[in-house]
């Protein structure tokens, strides 16, 4: 029988779940990949793709999850809604779908 490793120690997390303006997210834990999509399917099909199809490692987020496309990784893809969304002028985003 093989054995595998559970999923926090073969592949990080990957978050799907909408933004503040509706849009589907899927974003990896640590910021290493993510991006926007037009419906869940399409998210889910690319972080599949992304974290070498393990389905066992995507999660639905628990909140507004906004991308962060900042230039080092960091956990906080995660967010609460904002009132001013200025800072989104600063993103670089890179087109996934």
């Amino acid at each position: 029988m093989k054995q595998t490793e559970p999923p926090s120690c073969s592949s990080s997390l990957v978050f799907i779940g909408k933004n503040s303006h509706g849009n589907w997210v899927a974003q990896e834990q640590n910021g290493l990949f993510g991006g926007l999509f037009i419906n869940r399917a399409e998210a889910v099909r690319y972080a599949l793709f992304e974290n070498g199809h393990h389905p066992e490692a995507i999660v639905p987020a628990p909140s507004t999850l906004e991308l962060d496309m900042t230039s080092s990784p960091t956990p906080r893809g995660l967010t609460e809604p904002r009132e001013n969304h200025s800072d989104y002028d600063s993103f670089r985003l890179r087109r996934v779908a």
